[in-house]
């Protein structure tokens, strides 16, 4: 029953009398965001149910006399189901896109993939799009990489290899890394080349649908809802799209649509009139009026689904050199008049690109009293590896606003507005401000601290009466005693890579594994 109800539209009673009859011919616009449900593919429409804790719903007619059904508040994680079949594991495969050396992201990426990198205290951002994926029904994924791949590969195998698949139903993550062949002799050239490269392999999938998501975005989605959406609209090719403003819509490819949101120009960080030019209106898309005049542009968040036939023609047949999806080849299949569909995704998303971008979305968690991405949704969680660590351990300490990984060792100590990692050691006095931990990846015991001590060395974590403020400290980086990193003249630009430390942005990054030595001012 509860399933039953779940699947139902949730319509205020004042408005029932205004709906019609339910057909086989009766569907929503299609082009509306994915949490509003279709009629026809969820079977009959059914009265009005109310479920605890359900998202409040309106409905309203469309401009073209159809009625729309959304939400009034953002939620791709609610009780409505999408209804696609054949369902999501059988007939989609998502292709995750490792991204190149990630030069902005450095140092972190010094050592790792980007899609590695450490995220919320006990993830990694590749545990967004591939917890998406488990979320939503689809069990084939592949995640293609050509850069430091080492802990990437091991990351996922141990969290994602032993859970995927059964007796019923093939599932798989698994790693794809650029290679040479005498057919491409060259490593990755970039997203579409990167794809291409691997089309012998895709092909030999029975699927229907190639999702293609980016492995450094933070956001959730259901992506049954995007795929559904694909398939009422008979796209080629459907384009998740982020409303927004334009103070952000100069940083961000956009996109314009027709009125039944079939995309038809593409324009790269437009400015002044051309981005003027560039105004939609979002209410066809299944905003209110009222954000719709707020958020006016809408720009492309780089995650595509692609009818099978569609992405094999486009990537062999007709632009066999493109090198890139969002440039090259979605905008040369508006041109040959595929159908490219908008989707609009009016929720949390962040494109972990940049090293400021990353700190800020990171101690974004920590936000109150509503946090900018949260890790707590029950009904769509994010998955990552079992690490089978302790509790973490506080001892006389001060901890405020902060967000604490597992297996941490926290000493009397003052903590706020920060996110610290699994494994942090942490010794008293130490005060840690606006910053960012990402921890160990292994214990010192008692013994092999004092030795490294005895011998003039610094262990693994941060040295009593440490200050560090608006810093990034990576994994099993060795902060002395009395250090302080607080970037006292705001300097905005520095490389001392052989000083153990980047600043970017006025960020101060310290490199995976380096050494601090005790009484250092940065």
């Amino acid at each position: 029953m509860a399933a039953a109800a779940a699947r139902n539209l949730l319509v205020p009673n004042e408005s029932k009398q205004q709906l019609p009859a339910a057909s086989s011919t009766l569907t929503r616009p299609t082009f509306l965001r994915g949490p509003s449900i279709s009629f026809a593919s969820c079977g009959s429409f059914s009265s009005s149910i109310s479920l605890p804790g359900a998202a409040p719903r309106s409905v309203r007619k469309n401009r073209n006399g159809t009625f729309l059904v959304s939400p009034r508040a953002v939620s791709d994680s609610r009780n409505d189901e999408a209804c696609l079949e054949p369902d999501a594991g059988s007939s989609v495969m998502s292709i995750i896109l490792g991204g190149g050396a990630g030069t902005r992201l450095y140092p972190l990426t010094k050592k790792r993939a980007k899609p590695a990198v450490p995220l919320g205290a006990n993830y990694r951002l590749i545990d967004i799009p591939v917890s998406n994926c488990i979320n939503s029904n689809i069990r084939k994924i592949y995640v293609l990489t050509q850069f430091n791949s080492a802990s990437l590969n091991r990351h996922l195998s141990r969290a994602y290899s032993s859970n995927m698949g059964g007796y019923k139903y093939e599932g798989f993550v698994e790693v794809l890394a650029a290679q040479q062949s005498p057919e491409n002799p060259n490593w990755f050239q970039g997203t579409a080349d990167a794809v291409r490269q691997y089309l012998w392999l895709f092909e030999e999938q029975n699927v229907m649908e190639f999702l293609i998501l980016a492995g450094d975005h933070l956001y959730r989605m259901d992506y049954q809802k995007f795929i559904q959406v694909h398939r009422e609209t008979n796209a080629d090719i459907t384009v998740a799209a982020l409303p927004m403003d334009e103070k952000r819509a100069t940083a961000f490819g956009l996109m314009k649509i027709d009125s039944e949101g079939r995309i038809v120009e593409f324009a790269e960080k437009p400015k002044g009139e051309y981005l003027r030019a560039m105004k939609v209106d979002t209410t066809i898309l299944g905003l209110d009026e009222e954000r719709a005049k707020e958020l006016p542009y809408i720009a492309s968040m780089g995650i595509y689904v692609m009818s099978r036939d569609a992405m094999i023609k486009l990537l062999r047949d007709d632009f066999p050199q493109a090198n890139d999806f969002g440039s090259e080849v979605i905008p040369g299949a508006t041109s040959l008049g595929m159908r490219v569909q908008a989707y609009l995704y009016d929720g949390y998303w962040e494109d972990i690109g940049t090293i400021e971008a990353f700190y800020n979305a990171n101690l974004g968690i920590t936000k109150k009293p509503v946090p900018d991405f949260s890790f707590y949704d029950r009904s769509s969680p994010i998955y990552t590896q079992a690490r089978f660590l302790p509790p973490s351990k506080m001892i006389d300490a001060d901890v405020t606003d902060s967000v604490i990984g597992e297996g941490c060792v926290i000493k009397n100590c003052r903590i706020h507005h920060s996110v610290v990692g699994l494994r942090s050691w942490i010794a008293e006095g130490a005060v840690i401000e606006d910053a960012l931990l990402m921890g160990a990846d292994y214990y010192e015991t008692d013994e092999q601290r004092q030795s490294v001590t005895a011998k003039g060395g610094v262990p693994v974590g941060i040295g009593r009466n440490a200050h560090i403020r608006k810093a990034i400290i990576d994994k099993n980086a060795r902060i002395g005693e009395n250090v302080k990193i607080i970037n006292r003249e705001d300097v905005q630009e520095a490389a001392r890579e052989t000083d153990g430390y980047f600043i970017k942005s006025g960020i101060v990054t310290v490199i995976k594994d380096a050494v601090i030595p005790s009484g250092m001012v940065i």
